[in-house]
């Protein structure tokens, strides 16, 4: 299965990089990346940049607390600054999932750590054995899964286009991946094509 583009920050080569404490513009808000709110760190797990086009820019945050796992959501407007805390992003390679969450390898250490079911959320059914990932560290742990940004998935099953069916605009029909879940995708997708998802959304790109 390929892989391509990265989403936040990530580590390269198998080397750990730290993301310090320092003031930063709300555009630089991902999945994974951890800010200081309300004197504690709180990690991105959602995010949405939006431009209403009349009034202020913002992004639209689903944050959870580091230390005691409490979510929330938080608008923070593009005029503000925020403070992101230091992490540790490093590569890890997928290994497996069972009754204790998913495990993970320190791509250059090969020490291994597990994320609890809750902890990857949705962003596990993207994953396969031997998957490159960045995990984001906080204080030798865990906390945050970064994903590529956009993945290849085989389609297992999906509909055939009916006869006068408009195969232009937005028309789309349910499709099974390899993977398991189901994505909408256009009308011309046949079963055993390959198509790319965009795993911060789960949507349909383009035909791989």
């Amino acid at each position: 299965m390929a892989v391509t583009n990265w989403c936040g920050v990530d580590a390269i080569g198998g080397i750990a990089h730290t993301q310090r404490d320092f003031m930063s513009s709300p555009s630089e808000i991902k999945k994974g990346v951890v800010l200081l709110l309300h004197g504690d760190p709180w990690v991105v797990t959602e995010f949405q940049h939006i431009n209403p086009g009349k009034g202020a820019a913002f992004v639209r945050t689903r944050v959870k607390n580091v230390k005691t796992g409490k979510t929330l959501e938080q608008t923070i407007k593009m005029s503000e600054s925020v403070e992101l805390v230091e992490v540790e992003y490093r590569n890890m390679q997928y290994l497996y999932h069972d009754a204790t969450g998913y495990t993970f390898m320190d791509s250059g250490t090969y020490e291994q750590y597990t994320m609890n079911d809750e902890a990857v959320a949705e962003q596990g059914k993207y994953l396969r054995e031997s998957l490159e990932v960045v995990l984001a560290m906080y204080e030798g742990q865990p906390i945050a899964l970064q994903l590529p940004k956009k993945m290849t998935f085989k389609i297992a099953e999906t509909m055939p286009a009916v006869k006068g069916d408009t195969a232009g605009g937005n028309v789309t029909k349910d499709a099974k991946t390899d993977g398991g879940f189901t994505v909408r995708v256009p009308l011309f997708i046949k079963e055993g094509e390959e198509v790319i998802v965009n795993t911060d959304t789960g949507e349909y790109v383009e035909r791989a």
